[in-house]
């Protein structure tokens, strides 16, 4: 590699790699490093699939204030929360951004971030020819109530002016789309529906585009690598220390997710972030596999067909980084899904490719991108569950920052 500065890159998911592509672009020497044997093997590896570009509202909302107290103890069987300090401290920020004005304004920034996303993305298919299960399938997001079909049509109308095609179905027309929807026995009045909405394997993304990168020489991977913090001289973060190596760098990004936090910390850069955990199963699909995208609101839950596998994915837990419940976990989503969705895997295989990661989400669930005001050191983290919907976007965004500054 020769040109541009010298970057290291910390992490190697979709944020990382996403960013590793960019600053590779613009010229840069990327050294890229993840603790695991292989990129995406972390939070990316088996999330639910969705490329929800028209689905990107931020959690934060009017209608979550009412809920707080049903979840908080624990009535809703898709949500655990263990309370801490911590969570406390998060949750304040939450409920500060559940006002019209803060949730709309945060939901327009999140859905703009979208769109370029799905443009970025779809240069790097033309350019890369990858092969992650990448499919332009739909998306449908299943309503049960009048209440929640008529909470929806702001929303469409605002995306739709935002240019995103979204439409309101009634239950016979999203089973004329996806006749699998008649398999399904809950009482689904409706669905919002876009037809745009991608799905594709993010763990295998990361190996695939990692992989193209290298063969241009454009990318060297430092795996199975710890990060114990940043090198720092003159004011000025100047690299990291990787267990007993020190590597030097003119720029660091970091794109650690839920451990960015902690990194960054030494340096007094706030990143707001909690680690939500959520869960999936990887199955062969079953007699009436949907192939359009769904996602179950009440349920918090996704399917998702994948090539020849159907991802299923769910669940918001607030427990921090603990592990302790995450068998427990995969068998309630395993149980709900089948329930749900009888026919749309088969349940009955031996082995679900169970996956359990932590999403590191904001309060007002923006990312943070870009320079920090430390020199040299920059962010890409914080996407929440929308980090496979936005990765595109906010790797170049952050990739124009290192160039702006070296």
């Amino acid at each position: 590699m020769s040109g541009g500065a010298r970057v290291l890159v910390l992490g190697a998911g979709v944020a990382g790699v996403a960013s590793a592509y960019f600053l590779a672009r613009q010229g840069h020497q990327v050294i890229m490093v993840d603790q695991a044997s292989e990129p995406g093997a972390g939070t990316s590896h088996a999330n639910g699939g969705q490329l929800s570009y028209s689905y990107t509202d931020a959690f934060a909302q009017p209608a979550m204030l009412k809920k707080l107290p049903g979840l908080l103890l624990g009535r809703d069987p898709s949500v655990v929360m263990s309370l801490s300090p911590s969570l406390i401290r998060w949750g304040l920020a939450f409920v500060s951004q559940c006002t019209a004005g803060r949730s709309g304004t945060n939901s327009r920034a999140l859905l703009e971030l979208a769109l370029r996303s799905a443009e970025l993305l779809g240069g790097i298919n033309r350019e890369a020819q990858l092969d992650y299960s990448h499919a332009t399938a739909g998306k449908m997001v299943l309503l049960r109530t009048d209440a929640e079909v008529q909470g929806a049509q702001p929303g469409i109308d605002r995306k739709t002016a935002a240019g995103c095609e979204v439409r309101l179905l009634n239950r016979q027309q999203a089973e004329a789309i996806e006749p699998t929807l008649a398999a399904m026995p809950e009482p689904y009045t409706a669905a919002i529906y876009a037809p745009g909405d991608e799905v594709a394997d993010a763990g295998k993304f990361c190996r695939e585009l990692s992989e193209w990168l290298q063969t241009r020489g454009s990318l060297e991977l430092k795996l199975g690598t710890r990060v114990d913090g940043l090198l720092r001289r003159n004011g000025r973060v100047t690299g990291a220390k990787l267990g007993s190596e020190e590597l030097e760098a003119d720029a660091v990004v970091v794109c650690l997710g839920g451990a960015s936090a902690s990194v960054v910390a030494p340096s007094d850069i706030p990143l707001p972030i909690y680690p939500v955990r959520g869960y999936s199963l990887t199955l062969p699909p079953g007699p009436r596999s949907p192939r359009v995208s769904l996602t179950d609101v009440k349920h918090k839950i996704v399917f998702s067909r994948l090539g020849d596998r159907v991802r299923i994915a769910g669940f918001t837990d607030f427990l921090g980084n603990s592990e302790s419940r995450i068998r427990r976990r995969v068998a309630d989503l395993t149980n709900t899904a089948w329930w749900l969705a009888p026919e749309a895997a088969d349940y009955a295989q031996e082995d679900h490719q169970p996956w359990s990661g932590v999403r590191p989400m904001t309060p007002d669930s923006r990312p943070r991108v870009g320079a920090t005001r430390t020199p040299g050191l920059f962010v890409n983290t914080g996407h929440g569950a929308l980090g496979w919907t936005l990765a595109c976007a906010t790797g170049q965004d952050v990739a124009r920052a290192v160039s702006m500054d070296t």
